[in-house]
């Protein structure tokens, strides 16, 4: 009988840790070798071929993958369009109330939580911070409503960190829950500007189905509508991949070709974890949107604020502005 045949050993396989070290860095040079002899070779061969050369190899990634969604929306549609009309936020947009916004902590809240209202009420005019104390949701709410408050951001914290924020539109909701995520003061970030009192412009980017427009919306009431261009202050909330990054920046003109962006701070990422359609003290109990982490992680190309339909491409996305 024949000897059995043995497998092909691996790297994995050599006992010394030394000799599998130095093999791994072999291995790891010898790809890289390899990967730009065909980079080479892809160069050289679109330059003898020109115009004849086979087409660029794109690669596969979440985005350019997503799954169709229905819910994908036309801000134009007459449907849409009615909708945003009878909704509970046409206040704003018909320019009947003026944002009045109040920001305020969970019970007992830390020196943490305090420092990120005050970062934030840079970009948010007509806002002020309330002491939370021992009040509970319901009397807040109805001071709030008392005083003309518009809109009511409480920042919840964790291990003595700001970890949710709850946005609340008064007096009969939307309410949204996000989780809060890699935020960086103002002073942390290089170069950092000095924010001015002008009214910002406000940019929504990629906001596209019937729930990451509900969401836009709600953003964007909270900041005052007609924005002072002269201040050059410019508010950006960009979704990708159903996570939110808020950025402030001012552009500054260099000259009539050139223009460059100074960030003026905080920054910080949130992810919506429900949405309510009633106010935030109301013992009803249902919700528009919950985020069920069992349910939705298992088909990662599929996004609840911006899927693409496989015929779009990124160019295609819409960009709401107040």
């Amino acid at each position: 009988m024949g000897q059995p045949k043995r497998e092909r050993a691996t790297i994995a396989d050599v006992k010394n840790k030394d000799r599998r070290r130095t093999l791994h860095q072999e291995l790891k040079l010898q790809k890289r070798k390899e990967k730009k002899e065909r980079k080479k070779k892809r160069i050289n061969q679109e330059k003898d071929l020109g115009e004849n050369a086979p087409p660029k190899q794109v690669p596969k990634t979440i985005e350019n993958s997503r799954i169709h969604d229905e819910t994908l929306i036309d801000p134009n549609d007459d449907e849409v369009i009615a909708d945003e009309r009878n909704d509970k936020l046409q206040t704003y947009f018909n320019r009947i109330r003026e944002p009045k916004v109040l920001l305020t902590t969970s019970v007992n809240a830390t020196l943490a939580s305090i420092r990120f209202i005050e970062d934030w009420m840079h970009c948010i005019p007509n806002s002020e911070r309330k002491d939370r104390k021992k009040l509970d949701l319901k009397s807040v709410v109805s001071q709030a409503a008392q005083q003309d408050i518009t809109d009511i951001i409480i920042v919840n914290e964790d291990h003595k960190k700001p970890n949710r924020i709850m946005i609340a539109h008064l007096p009969d909701g939307p309410t949204a829950c996000f989780k809060l995520s890699s935020y960086k003061p103002s002073a942390m970030i290089k170069g950092h500007g000095i924010a001015t009192s002008h009214k910002p412009e406000v940019v929504l980017n990629n906001f596209s189905t019937r729930l990451g427009h509900s969401v836009a919306r709600m953003l964007a009431a909270v900041f005052p509508y007609d924005p002072q261009f002269k201040g050059r202050n410019c508010v950006t909330f960009h979704n990708q991949r159903d996570f939110i990054f808020f950025r402030f920046h001012r552009y500054i003109f260099k000259n009539k070709q050139k223009v460059s962006l100074q960030e003026l701070g905080p920054r910080f990422t949130l992810k919506l974890l429900w949405l309510k359609d009633n106010v935030i003290d109301s013992e009803l109990p249902e919700y528009e949107w919950a985020y069920k982490r069992r349910e939705m992680n298992k088909i990662r190309r599929k996004f609840q604020l911006v899927p693409l339909p496989p015929e779009s491409s990124d160019d295609d996305l819409k960009v709401l502005r107040y």
